[in-house]
């Protein structure tokens, strides 16, 4: 046994510093967190302090027990987690629950995998730094009382059910993307002429050559019109040349959210695949730890930089630089993101390669010299009018930091006539050069683009918003929760007008161009603007970008103690709980509700609104003695911008096309899609197609591709298999039972044999997953991957205790009966075998309430 015990966060950071280290020291992990806040009541102790109430969640007892083992064993216990906050809770976690002292406990942080940072850090340990751990506290706990709070104001004001939720930085995030949209609908377009013009001239090599000069806007095509006009018979001749010498200077390395931008832009990742390989290049060794908002590089860093420069390119490719730390408060990780080793040039994992190369191009980069150019900017005067047209061009003198790495921009950085840079032949003042085009194109402003992943990353930091290990949790949350959609966004035709002078005429054509395409950008959800828009009028505090930042300051206070975390809380949580009790007593029911136009048949008035699974249109209202129609949207409209008649559109269906087989074939939009209705069959309608599109054809051709899916390829037992494809893959189906399809199989060529081998290798994995079973009661005990548990209808849930306090073993419920199985789920879900009673009797009073309203009008 080891002397020491040295534990870790991941199993994959075990073993790379246990070979370091050597037989003095056991390396474990603890696989993450091992403690969180309780879920019932919040699990905070709002009246005395905000006290947290951590409990050690099932899946961690394990790794917990083996730890507290090899505690016991081991001669000294040492706490090397992550040293960032979350990292510096961990360690204080471990404390508590193995019954370490963190005032006296060895705690050890590096910034980079190397034998001598792990080396430097065991000889020089510290102890649990409390005010970084009540930092990361005081984060968890806020958090949890505004979603705790939030959550139940949004499930009684809401008709979405208990599905919605709201967090602090969550909201504030999808604000951003709210207000964005808005803007973008909200924006007038304009248009305005932009004047080129194309010259020959020679080059050095005596090879004619075509350069463009460009002219002043114009807001109308009368003002572009008049000067063509005017340009008619002119000799245009260089009035000035300017060159002038420049320089770009490199980007700073790697922070986190710089990291996350230049990988979405260059690589395509998302920021939760970013953070995930860049796990992974830490674990192994490979680069510095991957959540830091610092910009700086060590001397050790910078002398490996410099050696790697001189070796590749030569010493005057090498410049020394320090760049300064846009936030103050960096100071979480000291180091900015770099590879270890300079001369590891690239990495073996496929996987992490490409962003290894990223991070290993622009730490090169941040110390190499300037890129020299030599901007060229010539004037050309027009004789019969005496204005002016600009030609520029660029020249590369020295290519300096650029032969490594060019940092990329958004979109909303750069400007029209950025990239129009082109090299010059040479000119010569008083040159006449002749005229091979001269034309005004109309162009169009832009409203701002709507945000990436990226580009959010970008804001949320500016305004100081979240911290580096929250924006990739951030954009996670809120992709799931279904508030914002990340998807593209097809282009549209637009005509778009010339004008040419040819000879003493001015032409005038048309043409057509593609705009507006967009590929992976955010896109709120209707969902997503009404809850922004509820909690903006209710919670303004919450949702202040400032407030918000302010928030984050506060806990920049706690972690070097110069705050009280409680006290912090306290301060926002009393106005905090006044407007949840205010909005939960006062506030009216929110729909997100805009009204449209009037039904011409019914005379009733159209609205689009939230309804409870997603937004819709309705004609009619349901105080109304007829029941009101609805129409879901289709992917792509909001209820923000559908018109009347794209809503009208939608009540054509369900629309009846037909005949097939003696079967009434129709189509409509259900809540899982569009579908052909074939008698009483339901078809889908594949993804893409409109419900409004398909004719009898087109229906038939579905109903015969399904059919074709369906029928059996094999018999088992008696009974058929089939086969399809789902949204885990391949799969067959035999009695109810699925079975996905291991690669090993041919799908398209399923023979009997392999369907008699992947249904028996099922059925003997199921005879062994059920303990016991009571299907009537929709109730049966399996075989979990962390035990034993209870599956009641489809949910999962966890088994009580038994009277001594221990956990049920399989044997234990082998003869159990269903009588108590019900108490324990009774436990988990009170009323669990009485709400059908119960919700019949609520369906009957509603029922009588209509009838009541359609008696009164008769007796008037």
């Amino acid at each position: 046994m080891a002397k020491n015990l040295l534990i870790v966060e991941s199993p994959a950071k075990a073993k790379t510093i246990e070979k370091i280290l050597g037989k003095d020291f056991e390396v474990k992990s603890c696989y993450g967190h091992i403690r969180d806040l309780e879920k019932d009541e919040m699990g905070i102790d709002i009246k005395n302090q905000y006290k947290p109430r951590y409990i050690v969640p099932d899946e961690k007892e394990k790794v917990v027990r083996e730890l507290k083992q090899l505690a016991a064993k081991s001669d000294e216990v040492w706490l090397a987690t992550d040293e960032d906050r979350e990292g510096e809770a961990i360690s204080w976690h471990l404390c508590e629950v193995l019954g370490l002292d963190p005032a006296s406990t060895k705690r050890i942080v590096f910034h980079e995998i190397t034998k001598p940072a792990i080396q430097k850090a065991v000889q020089n340990p510290r102890t649990v730094n409390m005010n970084l751990v009540n930092a990361q506290q005081a984060r968890r706990v806020l958090d949890r009382i505004v979603g705790f709070e939030l959550s139940p104001v949004l499930w009684r004001k809401m008709s979405m059910g208990s599905s919605l939720s709201a967090g602090r930085v969550q909201s504030v995030a999808v604000r951003l993307i709210a207000e964005r949209e808005r803007e973008i609908n909200a924006f007038k377009q304009v248009s305005h002429f932009k004047v080129e013009a194309l010259f020959s001239a020679k080059d050095l090599n005596e090879k004619i050559v075509t350069f463009k000069a460009e002219g002043q806007k114009y807001n109308d095509q009368e003002g572009a019109e008049k000067f063509l006009n005017s340009c008619i018979g002119a000799n245009y001749t260089v009035a000035d040349i300017q060159v002038k010498p420049g320089k770009k200077s490199p980007a700073a390395p790697f922070t986190t959210s710089t990291l996350q931008q230049e990988a979405s832009r260059k690589l395509g990742y998302s920021v939760s695949k970013t953070m995930l390989l860049a796990q992974k290049l830490y674990e192994s060794g490979k680069i510095t730890y991957m959540r830091t908002d610092s910009v700086s590089l060590s001397e050790t860093a910078m002398d490996a930089i410099k050696q790697q420069v001189g070796d590749q390119f030569g010493n005057r490719y090498f410049q020394a630089r320090k760049f300064k730390n846009k936030n103050e408060s960096a100071q979480e990780a000291h180091e900015a993101i770099r590879p270890t080793y300079m001369d590891t040039l690239f990495v073996d994992d496929p996987d992490t390669r490409r962003l290894y190369e990223l991070i290993w191009k622009r730490t090169m980069a941040s110390q190499m010299a300037d890129a020299e150019l030599e901007r060229t900017i010539a004037k050309i005067r027009i004789s019969t009018n005496k204005e002016e047209l600009s030609a520029s061009g660029e020249v590369l003198k020295f290519d300096g930091f650029l032969k490594v790495y060019m940092e990329d921009r958004d979109e909303e950085d750069m400007s029209e006539e950025e990239g129009n840079e082109s090299m010059l032949p040479p000119l010569q003042v008083k040159q006449e050069l002749p005229l091979k085009e001269l034309k005004a194109t109309e162009r169009f402003n832009r409203p701002a683009p709507r945000y990436t992943e990226a580009s959010l990353v970008k804001k949320l930091e500016e305004l100081g918003i979240g911290r580096p290990s929250t924006y990739a949790p951030t954009i996670t949350t809120i992709l799931k929760r279904g508030y914002v959609e990340k998807r593209d966004k097809d282009g549209v035709i637009r005509q778009f007008r010339i004008l040419k002078l040819e000879g003493s005429v001015v032409t005038k054509i048309t043409d057509k161009e593609n705009t507006g395409a967009e590929k992976s950008k955010l896109f709120p959800s209707d969902l997503g603007l009404v809850v922004t828009d509820f909690l903006n009028q209710y919670f303004n505090d919450v949702m202040d970008y400032g407030f918000t930042a302010k928030i984050e300051g506060e806990f920049d206070d706690v972690a070097t103690g110069k705050l009280e975390w409680h006290k912090m809380i306290d301060t926002f949580y009393n106005p905090f709980k006044k407007d949840v009790d205010n909005t939960i007593e006062n506030a009216e029911r929110i729909r997100g509700e805009r009204e449209l136009g009037i039904d011409p048949v019914s005379g009733k008035k159209v609205v689009a609104r939230m309804g409870r699974y997603g937004p819709m249109v309705q004609i009619g209202d349901v105080n109304d003695e007829e029941k009101p129609r609805f129409a879901k949207l289709k992917s792509g409209q909001s209820i923000e911008t559908i018109s009347y008649d794209e809503a009208m559109e939608l009540f054509k269906l369900p629309l009846t096309i037909g005949e097939y087989e003696g079967l009434e074939v129709s189509v409509n939009v259900g809540r899982f899609g569009p579908y052909v209705k074939w008698g009483e069959e339901f078809v889908s309608i594949p993804k893409g197609e409109d419900a409004l599109t398909v004719d009898m054809d087109r229906a038939i051709a579905i109903i015969s591709a399904k059919r074709l899916a369906d029928a059996p390829i094999a018999m088992y037992e008696g009974a058929p298999v089939t086969k399809g494809k789902g949204r885990f893959g391949p799969f067959i189906k035999w009695n109810e039972l699925y079975i996905n399809i291991p690669k090993a199989y041919n799908f398209d060529e399923l023979s009997q044999k392999d369907c008699d081998e992947l249904i028996a290798k099922k059925m003997e994995k199921e005879a062994n997953r059920f303990i016991r079973q009571w299907p009537t009661e929709k109730i049966s005990l399996e075989n979990g991957r962390w035990g034993p548990f209870i599956r009641f209808n489809k949910k999962m849930l966890k088994l009580g205790r038994k009277t001594d306090g221990g956990k049920y073993s399989e044997a234990d419920l082998a003869d159990i009966s269903v009588d108590e199985v019900k108490k324990m789920i009774e436990a988990e879900i009170p009323g669990a075998f009485t709400k059908k009673a119960k919700s019949a009797a609520t369906k009957k009073g509603p029922a009588k309430k209509p009838a009541a309203k359609k008696a009164a009008p008769k007796k008037k």
